[in-house]
């Protein structure tokens, strides 16, 4: 397994983290995703370890705290094996202080993910989202108190727009508070908006992307082709998981498989092998999560590491990929003499 650093910190990370959003199966979407009990996450966890993966990605409101409790019992007696990263900001009760980046909710959000996860501290904490009724002074303050109280190692952020990130790290700098040095961002090659603003930022400010759903929302697993029905075992089937999930035309997706398949018949590698390394080849990009609703399609994920797609296959990919960008992006496309692109 290949481990690159997570932003300007020094702390190495693998390039592939297991996702924990298949553990449980509470409420329809998580159940969409897959219902993973205890047993079955510890084999999960015994793989990843055997193949040298060891960051484990959960967050509070998967299947409302039980994927995290299903992972701290997975880790029980090796947590010193592994690294745990997890995730708060969204709705988990019904009061008015159950959802936020307020000192209030994000203390207590800490305190129920190190219970879960019967551990007494966090190796990435990170905000599912961001918060604009919270002042961001209070947010960074109460992460900063936190990493000084031992509870959390580093900080990161998820889902957040340009401007909330750039805004974040210049108050840290500012007040010498904890500094974001992760982002969790939706990157596939169904979805390549990260590359217009965020990437540039991370490659500036030197922040992580640790990328979630590299497959475009279970779009690019090979199952998903023109003409044929949804397998029974996609999240697509499920209308609250796809209503949730990153919007992209099915043109779109059927280009970009096609694409995927002419590599496939070259290298021998499945439709989603290649467009998980086609993403572990882009800049900023530290590490990617995968999912897996047993061991063998984690073993199948296991293997995109150790070889890379060669430069006029990523270029197949990148034309078969390319969409129309918003403004300023497509004005600043025509000077790039003054404004190179980082990919």
């Amino acid at each position: 397994m290949q481990y690159r650093q997570l932003g300007g910190s020094g702390f190495k990370v693998p390039v592939l983290s297991l996702g924990t959003g298949t553990f449980g199966g509470g409420g329809e979407m998580f159940k969409a995703w897959g219902s993973t009990d205890v047993a079955e996450a510890t084999r999960l966890v015994d793989v990843c370890l055997d193949a040298g993966l060891t960051m484990f990605d959960s967050a509070d409101v998967y299947s409302q705290g039980v994927a995290e409790e299903i992972l701290g019992q997975a880790v029980k007696g090796r947590r010193d094996q592994v690294l745990i990263s997890t995730k708060a900001t969204f709705r988990i009760g019904d009061g008015p202080n159950d959802v936020g980046s307020s000192r209030f909710h994000l203390t207590r959000a800490v305190e129920a993910s190190l219970r879960r996860l019967g551990t007494d501290y966090i190796d990435l904490f990170q905000l599912h989202g961001f918060d604009a009724t919270t002042p961001i002074e209070e947010t960074l303050m109460t992460l900063d108190d936190l990493v000084k109280a031992g509870k959390i190692r580093y900080i990161g952020c998820s889902n957040f727009s340009g401007w909330h990130l750039m805004k974040s790290l210049a108050i840290s700098e500012k007040y010498g508070l904890s500094r974001y040095v992760a982002h969790q961002a939706y990157y596939s090659l169904v979805g390549r908006d990260y590359e217009w603003e965020l990437m540039p930022l991370a490659l500036d400010q030197n922040v992580g992307a640790v990328v979630w759903s590299p497959l475009g929302w279970g779009r690019l697993t090979g199952k998903i082709r023109r003409g044929q029905p949804l397998p029974e075992t996609t999240r697509l089937k499920s209308k609250v998981a796809r209503d949730n999930g990153p919007p992209v035309s099915d043109k779109h997706v059927y280009d970009v498989v096609d694409a995927l398949d002419q590599i496939a018949a070259e290298t021998g590698k499945s439709v989603a092998q290649i467009a998980l390394n086609w993403v572990l080849q882009r800049p900023s990009v530290a590490t990617i999560i995968v999912g897996a609703r047993n061991e063998e399609q984690l073993k199948q994920n296991l293997d995109v590491v150790d070889w890379n797609l060669t430069p006029e296959q990523v270029e197949l990919l990148d034309k078969a990929s390319e969409t129309t960008l918003a403004y300023p992006y497509w004005h600043q496309r025509g000077f790039e003499e003054r404004n190179p692109r980082p990919v």
